[in-house]
């Protein structure tokens, strides 16, 4: 049974991780210079981009299994573009599972509106008509 002085007191910010106050991408023992590291950043910081920026915790941490995801699936992509064989069964796997991650965060694809506005298609037909003439 609770009572109501059993609350989660939030840590301080010297208490927490590198990663959870944001000063670090990776834990300790990761070199950050490599190839896929900066990858991975950048698919990262893209992903929190397309989600407005300022993400919950929950969010980051999905963003950051999406990115890893990511550049997963593009380091076997590479790897089969130089001849190497492709399990595609744990391709198809992690490549669903980043369609899914990406979803749960609200990413989708959305058609582009290619419709002109009525100034633009009024003034196309009217340029159009002198030309059939």
């Amino acid at each position: 049974m609770q009572t109501g002085s059993e609350t989660v007191a939030r840590p301080k910010g010297t208490h927490r991780s590198k990663v959870s106050n944001g000063a670090a991408t990776f834990l300790d023992g990761v070199d950050g210079r490599s190839m896929l590291a900066r990858r991975y950043r950048d698919i990262l910081a893209q992903i929190i981009s397309d989600i407005g920026g300022d993400p919950s915790e929950a969010q980051s941490i999905i963003a950051r299994r999406a990115a890893t995801l990511a550049v997963w699936c593009e380091t076997e992509e590479r790897s089969l573009a130089q001849g190497s064989s492709l399990d595609i069964s744990e391709f198809t796997t992690a490549t669903n599972a980043l369609r899914r991650l990406l979803a749960d965060l609200g990413l989708e694809r959305k058609a582009k509106d290619v419709t002109p506005d009525i100034r633009t298609y009024m003034a196309a037909r009217a340029a159009e008509k002198p030309r059939a003439a």
